[in-house]
């Protein structure tokens, strides 16, 4: 028998103050809250590990969780992976929503980095009070006929090419080509 997913049920993170993880989102990114479940047993393992569970709404059946478990070690992050590499990326309508949703972070005193033009897509970046980076983005109106140009191909050539030399395949350099200008301009680190 085979399978295929149908969509995402839900994400799960990590959070360091349930109520205020709640609080925020509700108010930085007006989700509605809406389910919540404790145990002091975990359902798939039973072992002995008090949480709570709270649920947000992301939007056409998107669900957003997080967990608060007081009795685990301090949560932290891989040391060893980069802080923009993991990441929550959420859709808004257009350009003029997520200039709003910038204006209102940075209002509510959110450090927000961007926009960036992803050249298919454009973003803004903020952390969440747990120290998850968070991500919101529009499609240009270009995202269609740009992905068109990526054919299978393309993938697995690049697939190939990277797993080869661990560098970044040239096949859509085109997508960042504005926003990199002065980036690529600059000597690479180590070189």
């Amino acid at each position: 028998m085979t399978f295929k997913i149908e969509q995402i049920h839900h994400v799960a993170y990590r959070c360091k103050d349930t109520k205020e993880t709640v609080e925020w989102y509700k108010k930085h990114l007006h989700m509605d809250f809406i389910l919540a479940f404790a145990e002091d047993h975990v359902p798939s393992t039973h072992a002995f590990d008090p949480y709570m569970h709270v649920f947000l709404d992301a939007g056409n059946g998107n669900v957003l969780a997080f967990f608060e478990v007081p009795n685990q070690p301090e949560m932290g992050f891989d040391p060893n992976t980069p802080d923009w590499v993991q990441h929550l990326a959420m859709k808004v309508k257009d350009r003029d929503t997520l200039i709003a949703a910038k204006k209102h972070l940075e209002e509510g005193g959110i450090e927000v980095i961007g926009v960036t033009n992803h050249g298919i897509f454009h973003s803004i970046y903020f952390f969440d009070p747990n120290g998850h980076r968070m991500e919101l983005t529009y499609d240009d109106i270009t995202s269609e006929e740009k992905v068109s140009m990526i054919t299978e191909e393309i993938k697995k050539d690049m697939l190939d090419e990277w797993t080869r030399t661990k560098r970044a395949p040239g096949h859509t350099h085109f997508l960042h080509a504005e926003e990199l200008a002065e980036a690529k301009e600059q000597v690479p680190v180590g070189e």
